[in-house]
């Protein structure tokens, strides 16, 4: 019912930017609530950030906080990442998600509606 799709990865160096897209594809008129996941190799699955169907309300981990930014575009069934001051350990496979609020993102409940994954690699 709904397709996520995300973009924008790739291989850059300690220090820089990258902004990471993500649109999806829906039915319906719902605003979902939009985020991003990030998994490294050997690690498990963590959140990174999420927004809300609108782009009022923000929520980051706190490894990243500063450096990256959430937003939806004007077209609210997209979302944007956009990552300053990458680091090594930054790198991962960062996925897009959707669900119906920040809530079902960010808590226990597996979140309804994933992406296929982007590569961010970043080199020392």
């Amino acid at each position: 019912q709904v397709q996520v799709l995300e973009s924008g990865g790739g291989l850059v160096q300690t220090g820089d930017s990258l902004r990471l897209s993500c649109v999806i594809s829906k039915r319906t008129l719902t605003n979902y609530a939009m985020g991003w996941f990030r998994q490294a190799p050997g690690k498990e699955r963590e959140f990174v950030a999420a927004v809300d169907g609108i782009g009022e309300s923000r929520y980051y981990t706190d490894s990243v906080k500063g450096r990256f930014t959430i937003t939806r575009g004007n077209a609210k069934n997209t979302a944007y990442l956009r990552m300053n001051s990458l680091k090594p350990e930054d790198t991962a496979v960062y996925y897009c998600v959707a669900d119906l609020t920040t809530s079902r993102i960010m808590g226990a409940e597996p979140t309804a509606y994933w992406g296929q994954g982007t590569q961010v690699t970043v080199s020392s």
